[in-house]
């Protein structure tokens, strides 16, 4: 029986995590001094293994001390957690992901301006702990059932975690449309989010089995397989090429493979070696 393997057209890290690993491997190579991350700096535990074998430990406090070199998360920080560490004596590296930048100006505009600002994201996710540090005012929502038990003013704000699925972004808004006099939204859900999400979706629909990797921390990446699910029962959600049971791939001619924002290429090209293997053996 013959087996295609395909990998998603868009699937693995980012620009923003390959961008903080780059500082991250650049400051281990570099620095005389101890070097951490403040918080895990990506949600991908195996990739964080690997940082702290090469000396890049992960600390939840930014008081680290003069002659260490501290890298803010990808998910970004409040300004009084940026503060304390430009002040901590400890050379700060902002490995903050430029999109979720981008976040933190349009909520600190809205509430600027006078909105009731709202951020649609995941309640306790670090990058929205982060934004809410430059909102003090805002609300977190998840879902279209919690904007309509939302009590709202005359003038709404929007701003989106940047994994966040459109859909969701969708059914939020249409929950607010005709309860406000302005709706005001900043679409802050980053291009590769939605890129992944949509060809995640498209190979799902074509394959019997689909292969998700990533952080099983990781928002994106358990929104991928939430996607892939809904479309192709046998989804599983792995972190590494170990976790793969060959049971899974019986009788499947179609394998699809997808990987979250915070996977590194080198973990997709190890599943599909692995799975190629696997039915190799089958056959």
């Amino acid at each position: 029986m013959d087996v295609s393997i395909e990998v998603a057209r868009e699937a693995g890290a980012c620009f923003g995590v390959e961008r903080a690993l780059d500082m991250a491997f650049e400051a281990a190579e570099k620095s005389s001094g101890p070097v951490h991350t403040l918080g895990p700096l990506i949600h991908n535990p195996v990739v964080v293994k690997a940082l702290e074998e090469r000396g890049v430990t992960v600390v939840e406090t930014p008081g680290v001390g003069e002659g260490a070199t501290l890298l803010l998360r990808t998910h970004g920080v409040t300004p009084e957690v940026e503060q304390a560490a430009q002040t901590s004596g400890a050379t700060v590296i902002d490995a903050t992901c430029p999109f979720v930048k981008r976040v933190h100006r349009h909520a600190e505009r809205l509430e600027a301006e006078g909105y009731q600002v709202i951020i649609v994201g995941e309640e306790g996710h670090p990058e929205v702990e982060g934004t809410l540090g430059h909102a003090l005012s805002a609300t977190v929502i998840g879902s279209a059932e919690e904007a309509a038990a939302l009590e709202v003013g005359h003038r709404v704000g929007l701003v989106v975690q940047t994994t966040q699925s459109e859909s969701n972004l969708r059914a939020v808004v249409d929950a607010f449309v005709g309860r406000v006099d302005e709706l005001r939204l900043f679409d802050t859900i980053c291009e590769a989010t939605s890129t992944r999400q949509a060809a995640a979706a498209d190979l799902a629909e074509r394959s019997d089995v689909m292969i998700v990797i990533g952080g099983r921390n990781s928002a994106n990446t358990t929104r991928l397989a939430e996607i892939c699910a809904a479309r192709c029962p046998r989804t599983h959600h792995i972190e590494t090429a170990d976790e793969i049971d060959k049971a899974w791939l019986e009788n499947a001619q179609r394998i699809g493979i997808t990987a979250g924002a915070s996977t590194p290429q080198t973990f997709i090209k190890d599943v599909r070696a692995t799975i190629a293997r696997l039915v190799g053996e089958q056959s």
